[in-house]
C-alpha cells in the first residue's frame, strides 16, 4: 500500500525523483496519467492492469469521456538508473507544475502534485475530512 508525502522538484529537463519506498512496491516501470482535482496519478503496473479491467467493464455510453481523459494522456515510463521519471509537457501543464513537487501515496496509486495547488487543496478538505472523520467515529 502507498502511503506518505513526500516533497521534490523538477529538474531543468523535466524530471522528477520518485520515492524509492513507491519504486519498490510499483517497479521499474509505471503508468502516468491526467487525474482528477488536477494532478497526475502514477500506478504500478498491476495496479494498472485491474484499473483497466474496472474501466473496461464500465458501460462505454456512460464512460468514454473518463476513457478519453485517462487513457488520451496516459503514457508507461521507466525510471532511470537515478529513480527518477520525466514528466511530460502536457501532463505538467495539466498538473500546474513548475518546479516544486509533493508526491503521495493514495493506497493503490501515487499521485504528483503542484505543491502549492496540493497544501491549498489539503487545507480547503480540511473540514470535510473532519466530518468524515467525525461519522466514522475515528
Amino acid at each position: 500500500m502507498l502511503t506518505g508525502r513526500y516533497e521534490y522538484n523538477l529538474d531543468a529537463k523535466s524530471r522528477m525523483n520518485f520515492p524509492p519506498k513507491f519504486r519498490e512496491e510499483m517497479g521499474e516501470t509505471v503508468y502516468i496519467t491526467k487525474w482528477l482535482d488536477g494532478c497526475i496519478a502514477v500506478y504500478g503496473e498491476e495496479k494498472w492492469n485491474e484499473l483497466n479491467g474496472k474501466l473496461n467493464a464500465l458501460p462505454q455510453i456512460k464512460s468514454r469521456e473518463l476513457l478519453r481523459f485517462i487513457y488520451g494522456s496516459a503514457q508507461d515510463v521507466t525510471l532511470d538508473k537515478q529513480g527518477r521519471i520525466l514528466l511530460p509537457r502536457y501532463l505538467k501543464e495539466h498538473a500546474e507544475i513548475e518546479k516544486d513537487i509533493v508526491v503521495i501515496g493514495v493506497g493503490d496509486h501515487a499521485e504528483i502534485w503542484n505543491r502549492r495547488k496540493y497544501d491549498e487543496y489539503e487545507n480547503r478538505s480540511k473540514t470535510e475530512i473532519d466530518g468524515l472523520l467525525t461519522m466514522l467515529e475515528i
